[in-house]
């Protein structure tokens, strides 16, 4: 008899690489993946997925992929362990480092893809909350901490993410963001490149302003600015709404009109125009557009947040929204809305805190709980009391995303304890004492949370595992319970989610109905604003009824606005407009950044489309081509350097230097330089990513807490001084 064909089977999920978390379709054959399609039936991205996504695929089967727990030698080659093994000597030397030298002195860094899954990035929280650490980092410190805070100040909700009614506004205003490749972040739009469409299309304007003719600002109006000027920019832009009375009154909205006024009194557009690179006639025109458009927003994103001044940016953007009454109204602003509400949950026991504690080193405020990860080295390396000792990195590799990428490299090898839950063996966890096998997407349920709530359209979706996990891969959040067990520690006994609700502890100690984080996102859900209150509310979510519509189910075709009394967490239920510290930013404004004239241009940063950060150069499908590291010159400046297209050229910095290749493009301002950042591999077990690492742009910037954003301690990645050299 011939063998039974082996059945295909088509399975419902969607993709947790970025914010739109596109709906997918995985093919499965004998428990392994075949390939992944977009879903035509999915309400939001209706049959559309980035190439990033469909090459999963790819990750999903990787042969480099990490499908063991790994030990490392003393050599510093790997070994596979038993999980039993591995866990009592992670959970003995975890043991002994508190027990010698406190919680305190334990540390986490978690890398982007914990923010699009609850699991980990929720129970990881719980057990170093459970042991006292105070060492807490992430990615964020180079992406959008600075939004947060922002958040903070002008709601008292750092959590709030306000983000573009892109279905219903007239006038888009963009600042350091490329949605036509970045697909849209800290916005939920699957379809984005659509809805700008639609703007222009119904009569409205898209306006980029970008130092680079983006892919998406050669589409739209493109106003190019100089890099990290954006402050003064939009400082003048409000100068010019109060010179001229374009503003409105917003007494029943927010508090400090008048301050802000009078912040922007010094910055009119003719005493900007040499920081910006901006006509002051062409700021002029576009603060008086703004104000004029039936409705108007405006919107930024890594670009505006990774200067030296990237919290006061995105305080203006808001605060450019909020004075033309275009905060919390259809066409405006919106304010972010969980389906979930672990946010709401996470303002109310104090977990997404600002300046709750400050940083050993540099003395920052924490931002949401985390420090700086520039600091980390330092923290490794300078002794004392609360010096890092032992570190567990969640799908990172701040390796190559932290400044001065050298400094952290040599610190790592200090660590007590150093615990990696990973995909890979990377350039980071190459130093760890064990790389543990992590599940990906695709093998483990997830709900929703965080970048979800900026949505357009109210929506939810829930899905289940599509395959069983390779290997001996486990969800970090069930290593993270067994450590603790192992410890002798009990996850629910004290600790924020305790105050929230006992039950939790009386529950985890009886092990009746163990506390998972499935359970609790249950809980949240049906106890949130759309949630059936345990069958109170007749039509309400359940994780039942989500389950019935795998596509996910529209709550609302917009989302809700005249919410900001709800959302803001101010005593008084106002935004505002006059944090102290805000305007002690502008005051720094003041404060003339010498040119150094050894270091003419400016260097900033650039997403590719099949790059996602450190983690996807492994995938044949994304690599294909001639895919290498180039930076991106304008044609003037490489003449003077002496480059070709196709070249080489040394980057320097005050900081450091880096090798790459040259790709002339006019589509540069003259005087500017963009270096794609995640690359530069030089190590671990991926051996497509090392056969082509390109270049480490974090080789260019500095770790030292004096280089750091002020109020949120961010990484500053764009507008660094550079000058070019050939090669």
């Amino acid at each position: 008899m011939s063998p039974s064909p082996v059945t295909e089977e088509q399975k419902v999920t969607y993709c947790r690489i970025c914010e739109p978390m596109c709906g997918l379709i995985a093919t499965v054959s004998a428990g392994r993946l075949v390939s992944l399609r977009p879903d035509r039936d999915h309400p939001l991205s209706k049959g559309r997925a980035c190439p990033k996504g469909i090459a999963f695929t790819d990750v999903q089967n990787d042969p480099d992929r990490v499908l063991h727990p790994m030990r490392r030698r003393e050599d510093g080659t790997f070994e596979q362990v038993a999980w039993d093994t591995a866990i009592d000597d992670i959970a003995a030397r975890l043991s002994a480092v508190v027990a010698e030298h406190g919680g305190a002195s334990v540390g986490q860094y978690f890398g982007n893809p914990a923010a699009f899954g609850y699991a980990s990035s929720v129970w990881s929280g719980i057990f170093m909350a459970r042991i006292g650490s105070r060492h807490l980092y992430s990615a964020g410190s180079q992406d959008i901490n600075s939004r947060f805070v922002a958040s903070k100040l002008l709601y008292g909700a750092a959590s709030q993410l306000p983000f573009p009614d892109l279905l219903r506004t007239d006038f888009l205003l963009m600042l350091g963001a490329n949605p036509l490749v970045s697909h849209g972040s800290a916005v939920r739009a699957p379809r984005i490149k659509d809805d700008l469409a639609a703007i222009v299309g119904r009569g409205g304007r898209v306006v980029v302003l970008d130092p680079r003719r983006t892919e998406t600002a050669r589409h739209y109006e493109h106003i190019a600015v100089r890099p990290d000027s954006d402050a003064w920019l939009l400082l003048s832009m409000l100068h010019v709404l109060f010179d001229e009375g374009l503003h409105v009154d917003i007494d029943h909205q927010a508090r400090g009109l008048e301050t802000l006024r009078s912040l922007c009194a010094p910055f009119p557009p003719e005493q900007t125009a040499a920081r910006t690179g901006v006509d002051a006639a062409v700021v002029r025109t576009l603060a008086r557009d703004f104000a004029a458009a039936p409705s108007a927003t405006a919107y930024g994103r890594t670009g505006a947040c990774l200067g030296r001044h990237g919290t006061l940016v995105s305080f203006l953007l808001d605060a450019l929204t909020a004075v033309t009454g275009n905060l919390d109204r259809p066409g405006g602003t919106l304010m972010s809305h969980s389906v979930i509400p672990l946010e709401e949950m996470g303002e109310r026991v104090d977990s997404f805190s600002y300046g709750k504690t400050r940083s050993r080193i540099g003395d920052f405020p924490d931002v949401l709980g985390t420090f700086p990860a520039a600091l980390m080295a330092d923290e490794i390396t300078t002794e004392g009391e609360g010096q890092l000792r032992a570190l567990f990195v969640v799908a990172g590799n701040p390796v190559l995303s932290v400044p001065n990428s050298a400094a952290l490299e040599s610190a790592l090898r200090r660590l007590d304890l150093f615990v990696s839950f990973d995909l890979y063996i990377n350039e980071t966890n190459r130093l760890a004492d064990y790389v543990l096998p992590a599940t990906t997407m695709l093998e483990r349920d997830d709900l929703p949370i965080a970048f979800a709530a900026c949505s357009p359209t109210l929506f939810v979706q829930s899905c289940e595992p599509v395959l069983e996990p390779y290997g001996e891969a486990r969800p970090e959040w069930e290593v993270y319970s067994e450590i603790a067990r192992r410890m002798g520690m009990a996850l629910f006994a004290t600790g924020p989610l305790v105050r929230f609700n006992r039950v939790l502890a009386w529950l985890d100690r009886r092990g009746i109905g163990r506390m998972t984080p499935r359970r609790l996102m249950g809980l949240l859900l049906r106890t949130g604003p759309h949630g059936d209150l345990f069958g109170l509310r007749r039509r309400g979510l359940n994780l039942t009824r989500l389950g019935e519509h795998p596509h996910g189910i529209v709550l609302a075709q917009h989302a809700p606005t005249g919410i900001l009394a709800d959302v803001v967490r101010h005593a008084d239920g106002k935004v505002h407009l006059d944090p102290p510290q805000i305007a002690a930013e502008i005051a720094r404004l003041g404060r003339k950044h010498p040119a150094d004239p050894r270091f003419p241009l400016l260097a900033i940063g650039i997403r590719e489309m099949r790059s996602q950060n450190s983690w996807m150069h492994n995938s044949p499908t994304l690599m294909k081509g001639d895919r290498r590291h180039n930076t991106r010159i304008h044609p003037a400046d490489a003449a003077a350097a002496g480059l070709v297209d196709g070249g080489r050229v040394r980057i320097v910095s005050e900081h450091g230097k880096i090798e790459t290749g040259v790709l002339i493009t006019d589509e540069m301002v003259a005087g500017t330089v963009a270096i794609p950042q995640g690359w530069g591999h030089r190590g671990g077990g991926w051996h497509l990513a090392n056969a082509v690492p390109g270049a480490n742009v974090n080789e260019l910037t500095s770790n030292r807490p004096e280089d750091l954003e002020a109020l949120a301690g961010m990484a500053v990645l764009n507008g660094v001084a550079v000058r070019l050299e050939s090669v």
